[in-house]
């Protein structure tokens, strides 16, 4: 809302600079400018008050002794002043804080009784499980990926909705942990964070090698601090690379 209200003072001034950049020569073309004005503030944000005021134009040289110098001529000036159109701008709050929820649960029900505002909670709910289908939407995870049977399509699928599962319960686990303990992990830019997302997690541990010498793990280089820190905040032993 302050967005709209400052770009629609910021148009109405453009107007008033482009129409009243130089005096009127006569007083029709300044009413009608002040009309003009007047009209281009009915579909915005403000109201304004046009004032015409005369401006006269005296030519060079001294009047003679004992007369009073006359104006050449005389111009007109458009004096104008903005102000916010309450009664608009609170009409366009409330129906901004409005929306239609529709909906075909019936309005008496025996076993439940649905309030308008029990309706309103789990429909914004639902913006979660949009998030989540995102998830499986991710170029990087389906685009290089080709199948033409059918029970093979249904075999992706389950695996992609099990590892959206394993994300959010990861996800859910680094969230409780810093809620618990009131410690915030590393996030982006080595800033710390309270909000840590799996894949914030995962980017953490893109430098892990594990070298394999026949039935034995070790690891390339010793893990990191951060590393560290997010193993401890999902409950997992540092040697799980090298003893899954």
């Amino acid at each position: 809302m302050d967005g709209m209200i400052k770009n629609s003072k910021a148009e109405l001034e453009k107007k008033i600079k482009e129409i009243n950049h130089q005096p009127f020569k006569c007083l029709p073309d300044a009413e009608v400018a002040a009309s003009e004005l007047a009209k281009s503030a009915e579909k915005s944000l403000h109201n304004i008050n046009v004032d015409i005021t005369e401006v006269p134009r005296y030519g060079r040289g001294r009047p003679k002794k004992g007369e009073i110098k006359q104006p050449k001529s005389i111009e007109y000036k458009l004096g104008v002043n903005i102000e916010e159109a309450a009664e608009k701008i609170e009409k366009l709050r409330l129906e901004a804080g409005c929306f239609v929820l529709i909906t075909n649960v019936p309005t008496q029900n025996k076993d439940q009784n649905w309030t308008g505002e029990d309706l309103l909670r789990l429909y914004k709910e639902q913006d979660g499980i949009e998030k989540n289908f995102g998830f499986l939407k991710d170029p990087a995870i389906v685009n290089a990926i080709f199948l033409k049977k059918p029970e093979r399509i249904e075999a992706l699928g389950l695996i992609l909705l099990l590892a959206l599962l394993l994300w959010r319960l990861v996800e859910r686990d680094l969230k409780l942990y810093v809620k618990e303990t009131d410690t915030p992990l590393p996030g982006w830019k080595k800033q710390l964070t309270k909000n840590p997302t799996s894949f914030m997690m995962t980017t953490k541990f893109l430098s892990i090698l594990v070298i394999t010498s026949g039935k034995k793990r070790k690891l390339a280089k010793p893990l990191t601090k951060v590393q560290l820190q997010y193993l401890k905040a999902l409950d997992i032993k540092p040697e799980c690379f090298i003893s899954p």
